[in-house]
């Protein structure tokens, strides 16, 4: 009896190349879908920050409007410090930036255990930088600490200068401070971070608690590039006469960066005032206003954004985010499609 394989070697070399061919496609599939999650990243598109003007603008002069999240205090809320958290928040949030809240004055603080403290900065940033998002250093305090401030910004210069995702905000929210004081302040921290890092944007705090930004405006520091100054709301306490404020000192030059805001009162609890929370988005994006929402902590308050039940690591389920956490992903998430 005669066989003859010639139909199935025929068959199978056919069917190799079919299988060599699919490979390449699902490759270069591959290869597509890499590249565009690489560009769609902040840092990727944006590159550099720069200011000009009063606008925040990327490496090719065109307006930038970043959103994202704070985290909480850092020695109130370690928890959620995690490069998961910061994942989940670019993944699912769509936070184009976050704000590292380094936690100084209380118990745990900075002043108390740097060590710590400094370890759950960096961990942030780092995560931050992996994803190609913006992230805030925040020395998150309502009083000076110059020594202190100096060395940690002095660190994180030399640390992570190199790198286009850096913000550095100086002071949160002077409370009590004059702005000669807090002038005088932040020009010594400025010169420092200068010497080691001469690109990234300095965010420069405003007295009471970031309210009275018709001082800067009036002096501003002179002598740097690319500062900004930041301002904050809380919907249900501040209204039409911030906004009309701060629209005076953007008239008067001075950049505007809105680095902690939310809905309801400036105690952090309260109602949600809706009506005037979409009042300052809108007002924001008419003037191309970055801003970030407090934040990232499951304390019993309104401006916590997340339950109890909240992972440390992302992950989290509409039932794991309280009302305003629910809100502001919404907004993210809008904004983020805006963007695009």
């Amino acid at each position: 009896m005669k066989f003859t394989i010639q139909p199935f070697t025929n068959n199978l070399t056919l069917h190799l190349s079919k299988l060599t061919a699919m490979k390449k496609i699902s490759i270069a599939l591959l290869c597509i879908g890499f590249f565009l999650s690489s560009i769609a990243q902040p840092v990727k598109l944006h590159g550099q920050l720069k200011v000009e003007g009063t606008q925040l603008t990327d490496q090719y002069g065109k307006p930038v409007v970043l959103n994202g999240m704070s985290f909480g205090w850092s020695c109130f809320h370690p928890r959620f410090y995690t490069a998961s958290a910061v994942q989940w928040l670019y993944k699912d949030w769509k936070c184009s930036v976050v704000r590292a809240a380094l936690g100084v004055e209380p118990d745990k603080g900075y002043l108390k255990d740097s060590a710590v403290q400094k370890k759950l900065i960096k961990t942030v940033v780092d995560q931050a930088i992996v994803e190609g998002i913006y992230v805030i250093i925040d020395w998150h305090s309502h009083n000076i600490n110059l020594k202190e401030a100096r060395e940690f910004f002095k660190e994180m210069a030399t640390t992570y200068g190199k790198y286009p995702n850096i913000i550095y905000e100086l002071f949160n929210e002077p409370d009590q401070e004059t702005w000669p004081e807090v002038k005088a302040y932040s020009i010594d921290l400025i010169s420092t971070i200068r010497a080691i890092d001469s690109n990234n944007i300095i965010l420069v705090g405003s007295p009471h608690w970031d309210q009275d930004v018709n001082l800067p405006a009036e002096d501003p520091i002179l002598g740097y590039k690319n500062l900004m100054y930041t301002m904050h709301f809380y919907a249900g306490t501040h209204k039409q006469t911030l906004r009309d404020k701060t629209d005076a000192a953007i008239e008067k030059g001075l950049p505007i960066f809105v680095s902690e805001s939310a809905g309801m009162q400036a105690t952090g609890n309260g109602s949600i005032d809706y009506d005037e929370w979409n009042k300052w988005i809108k007002w924001m994006e008419a003037r191309k206003l970055s801003w970030i929402t407090w934040s990232v902590s499951d304390k019993d308050e309104t401006c916590s954004v997340l339950n109890k039940s909240a992972s440390d690591f992302g992950g989290w389920k509409t039932d794991d985010l309280k009302e305003s956490g629910i809100k502001t992903r919404e907004l993210l998430r809008a904004k983020a499609v805006k963007n695009k």
